[in-house]
């Protein structure tokens, strides 16, 4: 069962998602909150597996909440769904922890198979978004090419975890990275959880905007 916390100041909304994730039942709704106060309370209370997350609400934004979480949860997958498609504040959640950034005009299948995925350890990020989080990142700190991503992450990371980097990316599962190096799942986990415990990451997510971030992406990926 996976359990749910919704954190949104629009009470309406919270209830349209409440009915939407009862339906399946493998989902549980634990809780709910109006403000990114309460919101803390409540995830510390609850513990849940999943926490749907606003990020423009009253008191303490979404953003501030995320980084908050990173620190006293940091297996809880957070999932932001909002109004904003600002680029910033897409790569601002990801970078304080976020696992996953939707925004509110996503259909229903594709939220609740998000949700499964980001428990699964896969990032989500909304489809029109991807192209505002590398414009963001590379205007940011712009880097030419491999050769010119900093000397640690060159040092840190062998030539097959700098192969699971860029595929994470992508955005690809543990599944399609086993496929494309010829290994199998659990050499992959292993392969991940290395590169988290060497660059001081949290989650998948991280990692991908890491990879942006020093140049270790794929050019071609636009």
């Amino acid at each position: 069962m996976i359990r749910i916390l919704l954190v949104d100041d629009h009470t309406l909304f919270r209830s349209g998602l409440q009915l939407l994730l009862r339906r399946q039942p493998d989902f549980e709704v634990v809780g709910e909150a109006a403000d990114g106060v309460e919101g803390l309370k409540r995830a510390r209370e609850l513990r849940p597996d999943v926490i749907l997350l606003d990020l423009n609400m009253p008191g303490l934004s979404g953003l501030e909440v995320l980084q908050v979480l990173s620190q006293d949860l940091p297996d809880c997958a957070v999932l932001v769904l909002t109004v904003s498609e600002e680029g910033d504040e897409l790569a601002q959640a990801l970078r304080n922890g976020a696992r996953g950034y939707l925004v509110k005009n996503i259909h229903a299948e594709a939220l609740v198979s998000s949700i499964r995925k980001v428990v699964a350890g896969e990032p989500v990020i909304d489809p029109g978004m991807t192209a505002k989080l590398i414009a963001q990142f590379r205007s940011q700190a712009p880097v030419p090419d491999h050769a010119a991503a900093p000397e640690t992450a060159r040092s840190t990371l062998t030539a097959r975890e700098q192969d699971v980097v860029r595929l994470l990316a992508r955005g690809a599962s543990n599944k399609v990275i086993a496929r494309e190096l010829d290994v199998t799942e659990s050499t992959v986990k292993i392969h991940v959880q290395n590169v988290l415990k060497k660059l001081n990451l949290n989650s998948r997510v991280q990692v991908a905007v890491y990879a942006v971030e020093h140049g270790l992406a794929p050019r071609s990926e636009e």
